[in-house]
């Protein structure tokens, strides 16, 4: 028998909430005019039904209830965006012009995170927030506006501020990039001036989120960082790696808070007050408490304010003694948000939290109980209908917003499941008991991390199957399309031939593709000698030595996790010397993800210490691990079987200093490496630039190499005479895709051509692997462009 009895609903407030959404959405787009003329047109619609709706009053409800919601779209929604729109600051931020906003802090501030390249630290280096104006000058010249700002800060000095705080803010305008309410966006120069008092309840729910970080600490870095995400949404801490697989497996959900986690927390508080035979209003009062508290612990996020509000309408039915309905309460809730906020109709989780909600009431009761009729038990049931819901309507707006698709996400869910609302009350539990019984919080603390561990076994494991990202177009085609493609096959499985036809079809792409992949995989190829990762805007080489399994490693990439992947793809698990060729960012940010699951012997550095940052996270990685810290020096050899590595440089280098270095001089520092492999003589060149290619073409007679790593990502920055030394058969360039840095230089790149080399490029191939003979074979699986 199915648990869900019945899965009708009331769609009497779903035209409004739909016809108010689609009028905002238009005036943001196309300018508050169509705002004006999609109102009317509902308006106009709903009276002509009222006139013919005599005697049916759901039919009334529905049109007196589209007529409000179009006369407000046409009033009050139109209104907003039109000020928006024609904002003086938004004239001010076309020119450019430098300003001075006194504003009111509306949100949390969110970093900005960027891989590391050169000396600059991987992290968050700036943040994000959003304030209302109230007064502004620019240029000097004082300005009326009373709009929404977005302001770009440095992160040392604006992250603490709280929602609530009025502060001085000066930096230059820019335009908005979005189709929302924002008038200008400043760039933001120095520290917040003048900062006011946030209210106190700002301050609480900050030190219960403080509290809730530091009880985290007794956790190991990647569950400790996702548990704040999982209950708070807080994923400041949150580590790249792991923010990247859980976007491929699909699950990046659980770090938004959303209904998900309402319902978790008001569920708990709702239980326990039944069990203690509570009255229904003093259960829904005490739920509403806590509901409130938790959307002002975790900010006024939209897709929060959404679950906020139908949760609020639910609880007010309950006290009623109403038996209330998800889809009316959804409704009235993008109606009021959208009403009072115009800006929610253009915003992704906004639009994601619906779409989810929307699903699983609709599709999934339905689909459960047709599982559930075919003999499969009510609780797997609705284990499979609710995350494939969930992903059917979510999935064109997550196309259009990511350009991607991810295919395991029904299943990553399923496993994911479980252990989500454990470790939601796990962490709330310790949020509020921690700043008063710390020794309480942390026994909850370390309750929870078995289940954030498993979200990250889900996740990690969910992101490396194979094809578990597709790429989509993006944008609002992207999303239509997706959709389009959707609704096909949606109506498609409605017919018996078309899923006999479907299913014969998936089980001999199964039976093609699955043994391709997995029995006989094409990567790794065999005898390889080399690879070169694709670990974006940063470097890491891989050596083979005569024992499978067994490899050097010649520097890290940006950043966890991409080194990680290609060396799980190569099956390596012991490294008997890990190479860093130079101290920057881009080849040693992945360091602490080469031990994951690996022996490593020892890790090896150049006579170079500059940036002083990044040689005490050498050292200190190489102490946390017991992993000896060795120098190499020119004319030094080492030797393993079927691998051998010869130290050629630096040929110079400058006195040690404490104080800063310039980039080109830690550059000219880098390691030079040459290795005999199977596959010939393998020249590493780190990113030397003009002046080490000089001493080492001065200093060495020979440099001649089969395959050469072009230095410095193929910059500019390279002798045509030292190409021409070297007369690499094969040249590797490792370069991200749509870097900034004007990498691979056009002019090196020609001069490889002409002296017979095959280029080959980690952005368009991906992986690139070096085998006997020279021999190229590409994975052709690129990461793709950097995340924003």
């Amino acid at each position: 028998m199915s648990t869900v009895t019945d899965t009708r609903q009331d769609m009497r407030l779903v035209p409004a909430a739909a016809a108010c959404w689609l009028a905002a959405l238009a005036g943001l787009l196309l300018g508050w005019w169509t705002a004006v003329a999609t109102g009317l047109a509902a308006a106009v619609l709903a009276g002509l039904v009222l006139w013919r709706a005599r005697g049916r009053p759901r039919a009334r409800d529905a049109a007196a209830a589209l007529l409000i919601l179009g006369l407000l779209a046409a009033g009050p929604i139109s209104w907003r965006i039109r000020e928006a729109q024609s904002d003086e600051l938004r004239a001010s931020a076309a020119e450019g012009l430098p300003a001075a906003l006194r504003v009111v802090v509306a949100e949390r501030p969110k970093p900005v995170r960027s891989a590391g390249y050169a000396d600059r630290q991987a992290g968050a280096r700036s943040v994000v927030l959003a304030a209302d104006v109230r007064t502004a000058s620019v240029d000097g010249r004082p300005v009326s506006s009373a709009g929404r700002v977005l302001l770009l800060a440095p992160v040392e000095q604006w992250a603490s501020l709280l929602p609530g705080q009025e502060v001085t803010a000066n930096g230059l305008l820019m335009p908005p990039r979005g189709s929302d309410l924002t008038a200008a966006v400043l760039s933001v120069r120095g520290p917040p001036g003048a900062p006011g008092p946030a209210p106190w309840w700002q301050r609480a729910a900050a030190g219960l989120r403080t509290g809730l970080h530091d009880l985290c600490q007794v956790l190991p870095e990647e569950p400790a960082g996702l548990l704040p995400g999982l209950v708070l949404g807080d994923t400041s801490a949150l580590s790249p790696r792991v923010e990247q697989e859980f976007v491929s497996a699909g699950l990046t959900h659980l770090t938004a808070v959303s209904g998900g986690n309402l319902a978790v927390i008001c569920g708990a508080v709702l239980l326990l007050l039944r069990l203690l035979r509570l009255g229904p209003r003093l259960s829904a009062a005490a739920a509403g408490t806590c509901l409130a508290g938790f959307l002002v612990l975790v900010g006024p996020e939209p897709s929060v304010l959404r679950a906020g509000v139908m949760a609020a309408v639910a609880l007010l039915a309950l006290a009623l003694g109403r038996r209330g309905s998800a889809l009316p309460a959804l409704a009235f809730a993008v109606c009021l948000l959208v009403v009072a906020d115009p800006a929610m109709a253009t915003d992704f989780g906004f639009a994601l939290s619906v779409c989810a909600t929307g699903g699983l009431v609709l599709l999934a009761p339905r689909w459960a109980d047709a599982l559930v009729r075919r003999g499969i038990p009510p609780g797997f049931a609705e284990g499979l209908a609710i995350p494939l819901a969930a992903f059917l309507v979510t999935a064109p707006v997550l196309a259009g917003m990511a350009g991607s698709v991810s295919l395991v996400s029904v299943l990553t869910n399923v496993l994911a499941a479980p252990v989500v609302a454990p470790a939601t009350v796990l962490g709330v539990l310790a949020t509020v008991t921690g700043p008063w019984w710390p020794g309480a919080g942390k026994v909850l603390v370390h309750l929870a991390d078995p289940e954030a561990r498993w979200l990250i076994t889900v996740a990690r494991h969910g992101a490396r199957a194979p094809g578990a990202v597709i790429a989509w177009p993006g944008g609002w085609v992207g999303g239509l399309l997706a959709a389009a493609v959707l609704v096909v096959l949606v109506l498609a499985v409605r017919l018996r031939r078309v899923r006999v036809l479907m299913a014969v079809l998936v089980a001999g792409a199964l039976l093609v593709f699955v043994p391709v992949r997995v029995l006989a995989p094409a990567w790794p190829p065999r005898n390889w000698a080399m690879v070169e990762c694709d670990v974006g805007q940063g470097d890491a080489v891989v050596l083979a030595t005569a024992e499978p399994g067994r490899a050097v490693v010649v520097d890290a990439g940006p950043e966890p996790g991409p080194v990680d992947e290609c060396l799980h793809r190569l099956a390596v698990d012991r490294i008997p010397l890990l190479v860093l060729s130079h101290l920057h960012a881009d080849h040693i940010g992945g360091l602490a993800s080469v031990f994951d699951g690996r022996a490593v012997g020892a890790i090896a550095v150049g006579p170079g210490r500059s940036p002083g940052w990044a040689w005490r996270q050498v050292a200190t990685e190489a102490a946390r691990r017991a992993v000896p810290l060795v120098e190499l020096n020119p004319g030094e050899r080492l030797a393993w079987p079927g691998l051998a590595l010869d130290v050629l440089g630096p040929r110079y280098v400058p006195a040690r200093s404490d104080g800063p270095q310039d980039g080109t001089t830690i550059n000219n520092s880098s390691v030079v490496l040459r290795a005999q492999t199977t596959a010939g003589r393998v020249l590493l060149t780190g990113d030397v630039e003009l002046a080490a290619q000089a001493d080492l073409l001065a200093d060495i007679g020979d440099l001649k190499a089969e395959v050469l790593k072009v230095p410095h990502h193929g910059s500019r920055y390279s002798l045509p005479s030292f190409l021409a030394a070297v007369a690499p058969q094969v040249a590797l360039v490792s370069v991200g895709a749509g870097n900034t840095y004007g990498h691979p230089s056009k002019s090196t790149m020609d001069t490889l051509a002409a002296l017979g080399a095959r280029v080959t490029r980690t952005d368009v191939d991906g992986d690139t692997a070096v085998v006997t003979g020279t021999a190229i074979v590409r994975r052709g699986e690129p990461r793709g462009p950097p995340r924003r």
